[in-house]
């Protein structure tokens, strides 16, 4: 429950504080003192957008903060879900700052606005006049028989059952489409996978072959370069091998005359050892060099299939060919296997829907339940609101499947005797329409567990008996949640445990909205005025002590 507000800045609003009662809490004063401006504070707390024109003092911040107890509500999970500290009493502030800026804050953590929003819903219920919009909408109606059927295990499960359905679905309908472009694609994939196939390609391959082709396109040269060379090497009377060696000779006999040429017959003897390996290299490579026109024509065939290949399919390597090939086969198997595939998709289709509508059938019969109860229930307490012939009626209608599930609800509505039930846009006076949104809030107010309720003006059009027991049924819900009404009728006004009245104040430079907690003959002196005017009678201070102590 709302423990303390703290507004300031805002609108007409400078400074402006209130503890509400635990249990019922009456805001009363003249139109235009600033009551709905507190309720437009109160949405900022709860989500709702904010600009920089609710600024009182275009300089200055504007701050609104509301402390609530919220230890018996089961929130442990969603602060836990959303990464922020719990107490069993909870700060939610918004800022708004001169240049626009919003800021909202839980328990001094910064959130986002639609956290925000998920917390408000959880802690508060404001009645406005946006309400009587909502309360003719389909979704907000459905809303309502969900709550009081409390078959919110129902839709969980429906919701999941439909979550897997569309999830499933989605799979097949995309299988499907790639079974058709399959199908399109079917005999050119088996062409150009069979083209790829016959080759055989092994990673590597075309750097050898062209390495191949290369000496094989050149090996009458090669042989006779490595040939000359070899005679360079090898020559009887001049040959680089025959003199190296008498040169080591030279060099060993200058080791042996001189430690210091040593060093120098070591070095040269591992020069003339790789000079020896190199020629035996290039006779090696020399006796492997074939001049073989036929072997070199394959290569030139198998080179030139591989490069067309590379250039139909726009790649420049024997293994992104590879990589195709294998794309391929994935595609041809798919499609070999597509009619079974297809098959298992559509029987786990199939299955899914047939939970998914079991799941549905489940939950409309749990809504069905209670339509009677809720009707009856509704009827009676729009009786006791002084409308004896009212008669409520829930239609429905069963839809394809939605996030909602397999029904649309319409809530028909007559105030009249022996007139047909219709849609509530159709039918529903204002002062009616104060009466059923009441009744349908005192009829929620345990099923919805919702901690505050505020009723703005919801007497509007009523008066006398029924405004008494409009009041009565407030004082029945505040035994179990906190009630915050305001009220333009005294007798409505003199049941509350506390009773705020909000005021302009003129006195400094600019008008600002003020409120003050009355005490009792304050209170008194209030609610004379609202039965008799700015200058009550003696009988009108009289009726108004009849009514706080009735």
């Amino acid at each position: 429950m709302l423990k303390s507000l703290s507004i300031s800045n805002y609108a007409l609003i400078d400074e402006l504080q209130m503890q509400p009662s635990s249990a019922l809490s009456m805001i009363t004063g003249e139109t235009g003192a600033g009551k709905s401006i507190m309720l437009g504070a109160v949405g900022l707390l709860l989500g709702k957008r904010a600009d920089t024109k609710v600024l009182l003092h275009e300089d200055k911040k504007c701050i609104i903060e509301g402390i609530f107890e919220i230890g018996n509500y089961g929130l442990k999970a969603f602060f836990e879900a959303q990464e922020l500290d719990f107490d069993h009493q909870c700060i939610i502030r918004r800022e708004i700052s001169p240049s626009g800026k919003s800021r909202s804050f839980i328990n001094d953590t910064p959130v986002l606005l639609d956290v925000l929003k998920e917390l408000g819903v959880k802690l508060m219920d404001v009645h406005s006049q946006h309400d009587t919009l909502q309360l003719a909408d389909g979704n907000y109606q459905l809303g309502l028989v969900d709550a009081f059927a409390q078959s919110s295990g129902e839709l969980d499960s429906f919701k999941r059952a439909f979550q897997h359905y569309r999830s499933i679905k989605k799979a097949f309908e995309k299988l499907q489409k790639e079974a058709a472009d399959l199908q399109k694609e079917a005999d050119f994939n088996q062409f150009l996978l069979d083209e790829l196939s016959v080759l055989s390609l092994q990673k590597g391959e075309q750097e050898e072959l062209e390495s191949s082709q290369e000496i094989l396109e050149n090996a009458e040269d090669i042989k006779l370069r490595i040939n000359e060379m070899l005679n360079l090497f090898h020559e009887d009377q001049v040959g680089l091998i025959q003199g190296l060696g008498q040169v080591q000779q030279g060099l060993q006999s200058l080791a042996r005359l001189a430690h210091k040429f040593s060093g120098i017959q070591e070095r040269f003897q591992e020069a003339y050892i790789e000079m020896k390996d190199l020629a035996e290299t290039l006779a090696d490579e020399e006796s492997k060099v074939e001049i073989d026109f036929e072997k070199l024509e394959e290569i030139r065939e198998r080179l030139s299939k591989i490069y067309q290949l590379q250039k139909k399919h726009g790649v420049n390597s024997v293994e992104e060919l590879i990589q195709i090939e294998s794309e391929l086969a994935d595609k041809v198997f798919q499609f070999q296997n597509l009619d079974e595939n297809l098959a298992e998709a559509e029987k786990k289709l199939k299955l899914s829907e047939k939970e998914m509508l079991d799941a549905g059938r489940l939950l409309s019969e749990k809504r069905k339940s209670c339509f009677k109860v809720f009707e009856s229930s509704l009827q009676g307490l729009l009786a006791d609101l002084g409308m004896e012939n009212a008669k409520i009626q829930i239609e429905q209608k069963s839809i394809p499947p939605s996030a909602s599930g397999l029904d649309e609800i319409e809530l028909l509505f007559t105030a009249n005797k022996g007139a047909q039930p219709q849609a509530l846009k159709k039918v529903a006076s204002g002062g009616e329409f104060s009466r059923l949104l009441f009744g349908i809030k005192y009829l929620m107010a345990d099923k919805m567990a919702l901690p505050t309720l505020i009723f703005d003006e919801i007497d509007t059009g009523i008066s006398g008996e029924v405004a008494l027991q409009m009041v009565r049924m407030m004082k029945e819900i505040s035994k179990k949640h906190q009630v915050i009404c305001i009220t333009h009728l005294p007798q409505v006004a003199a049941k509350g445990d506390r009773h705020y009245f909000v005021f302009k104040d003129n006195q400094s430079e600019r008008t600002v909205s003020k409120i003050k907690l009355l005490d009792d003959s304050e209170r008194v002196e209030e609610l004379a005025k609202m039965i008799a005017g700015s200058n009550p009678s003696s009988s009108a201070v009289e009726s108004a002590r009849e009514l706080l102590l009735n």
